[in-house]
Parts: structure tokens; C-alpha cells; sequence
């Protein structure tokens, strides 16, 4: 297993760590405190031609693999986990599009989101239906050429900000799983609406919120697929999201250990350095490492999706181990820093508060590791590829 980066690939890491200090991370704390979505900082990202990283370059994308796009998301995911956030939705959009959209659907869509003019978002989670999708009752009926879309939405990242939703509703409202069916919606559509805004504990500035549908009528050519191809759409989209949102969990971990390894050099107790501390070397000691195995782990499981090996496994194991490293690591850093950790000032609170959605977004880590077991066994308890 070779997770060595390719030359294109550093230089595009790169650009986005230059980007991602110079633009996003002065600007963070702000969005989040005052829950401003970062449009210019987008604007910028889009510019440097980062939009359309993964989608293939007869749409206008760059056609980068899964490795690249983890090493990119690292790094805007230590400069702004707002920007990342949307950015991980956007890019899951345009590869469902890639993968299950038409020729026309993909000519139509892909280029205004590579260029982000256009912001795509995924609207799938209702209040009874999470982590089980069997429960969805938005209902899409067919009536002459056009589909009428009834039901209610909740936490869709982006909403408001996008302008592209892929939203996956029951076709005849039967509650089977087969009949969950992809349809696009563009924002302005009659009969779609935008809820409440969600007020977070982090992750402030990329807004999440409820989408309400009420007879709202779309063509039969904007259903993406065929009847009852959302189940599979779903997971398959899921497998790649949950790659992408470890990868913004690893940059939470690195920014706040960073951090850590400054402040510990500078900060002086007892006449030393706190950082000459055996008690802390060991802290930051179980930082690196678990930070070291979580980007190895998310590597292994972009490599094999990028070969298109089974790759569902690897992918839980990526997320789950590194959301957990981002919230143990995040949780020191602040212990580490005293009670200046505490204080909005020194920015490891924030990093702390944004870690832990990524404990439960792409599926809680109490269903990765049900997905591992079941994995597990299914291959007679192979661990390795």
C-alpha cells in the first residue's frame, strides 16, 4: 500500500495550505462567531479552480483523485471548518452527478458548480429519519411530465447558501427503501422553501437549516437515475463523504495540535517552558500519533477508492478514528492551554466545538463501527485490503 503523493499532488496541497492561512484562517473565528457564511473566501477558492477538484475535466474539473482531495481537505479544514464543511457537500454532489446523473443533467449542472458560481448541497435527513433511512415520508409523485415533491427536510448543510440540491424523496410513498428516488431541485423553485436556521454549538458559519417542500413541481428530467436508485446513490455517497469529512477532522486535529506546540514552547512555569514537561511530551506524544494513523487511515481508503476496490470499511474506520482523534486532541489542547483554552482569544475552544459534528455527521461513530463489525464479518475477520 503506497500512500505516497504524487508531485501534482503536493503542489496542489500546496496551494491549498498557502490559501487555506493566508484567507481562510483570519477570517474563521468571525464567521463562526457571528454564523456568517464565508462568500468571499468561497469565491477565492473557487477562483483557484478548487471546486471542481475531483469532477472530471471534460465538465470543466481538475479530474484529481480521492488522495488529492484529502490532502486538500486537510488543509481548508484547519483554516476554516465552515468553508470545509461546504466544500465536502459540494464536491459529494457533483461525484453523485458524475456517477448516476444523464448527459444532459451533468452538462447542465457540473460546470456552474466547478466554477462555484453554484453551491450543491444534499437533502436527505428528516426528523424521524437519520441513520435509518427507511422512515423518509418526502413523497415525489408524478403527474404528466412533472414530479410533485411534498415533505420536510432538516440539518442540510448549505441551505439557503446552495443553489443546487440533490433531494432524495419516496416515488408512489410507499416506505421500501427500493422506491427512494434522487430528484434536482434548484433554489427559487415554486413550492421550495427554506426553514429555520439552526443555531449550532459550532461549525457556525456554513448555515444548516430545514428545506420545506409544498407541491412543489419539478420535471420528470430532473429526476437523477431511475425509480428507487436513491438507496444506493445514498450509501455510495455517503462511502466518499465520510472520507472527505474525516479528512476535515484531521484538520481540525492538526490545527489545534499546531497550536499546542507553539503555545507550549512559549508558555513558562516553574522557570521552563511547559513543553519540557514529561506529562506534556507525553500529550503531545499521543497527538501526533493518533493524528499520524488517522491520515494514514484516510490515505488507505482514498487509494482504494481512487483503484475502485470495496473500500466501505476502510472508509468507517478513516472516519470514525479520525473524528474521535479530532475531539481528544481538540479536548487537550484546550487542558493543555489552561484556562486561556477556555477564552475565545486563544481559538482551540473553537476547534473543540467544531470537532465534535464530526463525530456524528456521514453517520454517527457508533454506526461506523456497526458498518466495521458487519464488514468484519463478512469477510471472515480480514483486516487488510
Amino acid at each position: 500500500m503506497d500512500f505516497e503523493l504524487g508531485k501534482e499532488t503536493k503542489m496542489i496541497q500546496d496551494a491549498a495550505r498557502k490559501f487555506s492561512k493566508k484567507v481562510l484562517e483570519p477570517n474563521a473565528s468571525e464567521a463562526d462567531e457571528k454564523e456568517i457564511f464565508p462568500r468571499n473566501e468561497w469565491a477565492k477558492l473557487s477562483e483557484l479552480g478548487f471546486a471542481g477538484l475531483i469532477t472530471p475535466e471534460e465538465f470543466g474539473g481538475s479530474g484529481s483523485d480521492y488522495k488529492t482531495m484529502v490532502a486538500v481537505m486537510e488543509e481548508i479544514g484547519k483554516g476554516c471548518v465552515a468553508t470545509a464543511g461546504t466544500y465536502s457537500v459540494h464536491l459529494t454532489i457533483q461525484s453523485l452527478l458524475t456517477n448516476y446523473g444523464s448527459e444532459e443533467q451533468k452538462k447542465r449542472y457540473l460546470p456552474h458548480m466547478v466554477s462555484g458560481e453554484k453551491i450543491g448541497a444534499m437533502a436527505l435527513t428528516e426528523s424521524d429519519a437519520g441513520s435509518d433511512l427507511t422512515p423518509i415520508k418526502s413523497e415525489a409523485v408524478l403527474k404528466g411530465n412533472n414530479y410533485t415533491i411534498n415533505g420536510n427536510k432538516i440539518f442540510i448543510t448549505s441551505a439557503g447558501e446552495a443553489s443546487i440540491y440533490i433531494v432524495f424523496a419516496r416515488v408512489n410513498a410507499e416506505s421500501k427503501k427500493e422506491n427512494l428516488t434522487a430528484f434536482i431541485v434548484e433554489k427559487g423553485t415554486n413550492g421550495f422553501e427554506f426553514g429555520k436556521l439552526e443555531d449550532k454549538m459550532g461549525y457556525r458559519g456554513s448555515p444548516t437549516g430545514e428545506l420545506l417542500f409544498r407541491d412543489c413541481i419539478v420535471s420528470e428530467e430532473n429526476m437523477i437515475g431511475e425509480i428507487g436508485d436513491g438507496f444506493k446513490m445514498v450509501l455510495n455517497g455517503l462511502n466518499y463523504g465520510r472520507i472527505s469529512v474525516g479528512a476535515i477532522a484531521l484538520g481540525i486535529a492538526s490545527a489545534a495540535y499546531e497550536r499546542c506546540i507553539k503555545y507550549v514552547k512559549e508558555r513558562k512555569q516553574f522557570g521552563k517552558s511547559i513543553g519540557s514537561f514529561q506529562g506534556i511530551q507525553w500529550m503531545l506524544a499521543d497527538m501526533a500519533t493518533s493524528i499520524s494513523a488517522s491520515r494514514l487511515l484516510l490515505y488507505q481508503a482514498a487509494s482504494m477508492a481512487d483503484k475502485g476496490e470495496r473500500f466501505i470499511k476502510e472508509a468507517s474506520m478513516a472516519k470514525c478514528y479520525a473524528s474521535d482523534t479530532a475531539m481528544s486532541v481538540t479536548t487537550n489542547a484546550v487542558q493543555l492551554f489552561g484556562g486561556y483554552g477556555y477564552l475565545k482569544d486563544y481559538i482551540v475552544e473553537r476547534h473543540m466545538r467544531e470537532a465534535k459534528i464530526f463525530q456524528i455527521v456521514e453517520g454517527t461513530n457508533q454506526i461506523q463501527r456497526t458498518t466495521i463489525g458487519r464488514e468484519l464479518l463478512r469477510t471472515n475477520a480480514r483486516i487488510y485490503p
